[in-house]
């Protein structure tokens, strides 16, 4: 039980709370849900992005931000204000990224004594999408969040042993946990809006960048005609989407979703599939892999050593085009309910927030 004695834990670095924006949200939802009773928790919101504001959501106290945006440039300054204002009260300060770390040196040198934890999330100065500016700018956050935090999470054993390599400092792994993911049967009215789900259909969702190899699944599934292919995106968030959305909005067997944040609806669409496509070919463990793992979806993703970890060498794996339409085309339904197996037993074991929540619990 809480009382006037909790330790004090300040969470900053995502849009906010309830969960309707991307990965880092999903994960504090669910981990607040565990350590609610435990700790005094206080999570930092965007203003902007909540019209409505409660002040408290699932046990927990909410602080908005009344200034900057949660994303782009301004995510920056939005997480320096965020720890700042934690400094005030807090015992404990979980980071999310590593925008706003550029801050923790000068904490440390004016003598700050707060436990400051840091999730570094993927090794994000090594996406392409960054102009060489901002990819030297995140490389130097992640140095002020690895050298002055107290302790660091990586995401990935990649990203682990990374961190202990280049900066001699012990990185605890920490994955995600999945197993707030249930099969649904779809009713009358979803199949009404989704009629695909009458049948076999490959799924996938993401956000909609060259990285995440969005162009390779769409190029294989117009080239091999098997099944339907779903993918759930944000199509007209840039100009690399909406060239994709225009090219193959009309082909027969793709089906193109905007962003679903019904848990419910998304749950059905997903778990009801017969073979999950990940393409994300950088950052560390991604939550809606290991989500369609737990859903015991067979599991056909992109090869780079981030999945090959999270997978335990244990899916199907490509590296071109010309390998994704291969799988596709040969993969057999007894190799799909074989994988489906290994798949769901690997995320019992690693992917669950008791698991999660216990080693956050910890380091907090």
């Amino acid at each position: 039980m809480k009382n006037n004695l909790s330790r004090k834990v300040a969470i900053i670095g995502i849009v906010g709370l309830p969960a309707n924006y991307g990965g880092f949200e999903i994960f504090t939802e669910f981990l607040v849900e565990s350590l609610n009773s435990v700790f005094d928790i206080t999570v930092y919101c965007s203003k902007r992005s909540y019209p409505v504001r409660p002040t408290t959501y699932k046990g927990v106290r909410l602080r908005y931000c009344p200034v900057f945006q949660a994303n782009g440039v301004q995510s920056i300054c939005y997480d320096i204000f965020c720890i700042l204002d934690a400094l005030r009260y807090a015992d404990s300060l979980l980071i999310l990224g590593v925008g706003g770390c550029l801050i923790l040196p000068f904490l440390r040198l004016f003598g700050c004594r707060k436990n400051i934890v840091v999730n570094i999330d993927g090794l994000e100065w090594r996406r392409n999408k960054w102009s060489k500016a901002a990819k030297w700018f995140l490389k130097f956050s992640e140095k002020c969040a690895v050298k002055y935090s107290d302790h660091v999470v990586g995401d990935n054993k990649v990203i682990a042993d990374y961190v202990e390599k280049e900066y001699n400092k012990n990185c605890a792994l920490i994955e995600y946990g999945a197993d707030h993911q249930f099969i649904q049967k779809p009713t009358a009215e979803l199949i009404a809006k989704y009629p695909f789900l009458t049948n076999s259909y490959a799924f996938s969702v993401c956000r909609i960048e060259p990285e995440n190899n969005v162009h390779l699944s769409l190029q294989a599934f117009s080239a091999v005609d098997r099944m339907p292919f779903v993918i759930v995106g944000n199509w007209h968030n840039s100009s690399f989407g909406k060239n994709l959305w225009e090219h193959y909005k009309n082909s027969p067997n793709i089906y193109m979703l905007n962003p679903i944040f019904d848990m419910e609806i998304l749950n059905v669409l997903r778990s009801n599939a017969i073979m999950y496509i990940h393409g994300h070919s950088c950052g560390g463990t991604n939550p809606s892999l290991i989500e369609a793992m737990f859903l015991g979806l067979p599991v056909i993703t992109f090869n780079v050593n981030f999945n090959r970890e999270t997978t335990e060498e244990q899916a199907f794996y490509y590296s071109s085009l010309t390998e994704l339409c291969e799988i596709i085309s040969a993969i057999s339904q007894t190799e799909l309910n074989q994988n489906a197996i290994v798949m769901k037993n690997i995320a019992n074991r690693r992917y669950t927030w008791a698991r999660i929540s216990k080693c956050y619990q910890e380091l907090l």
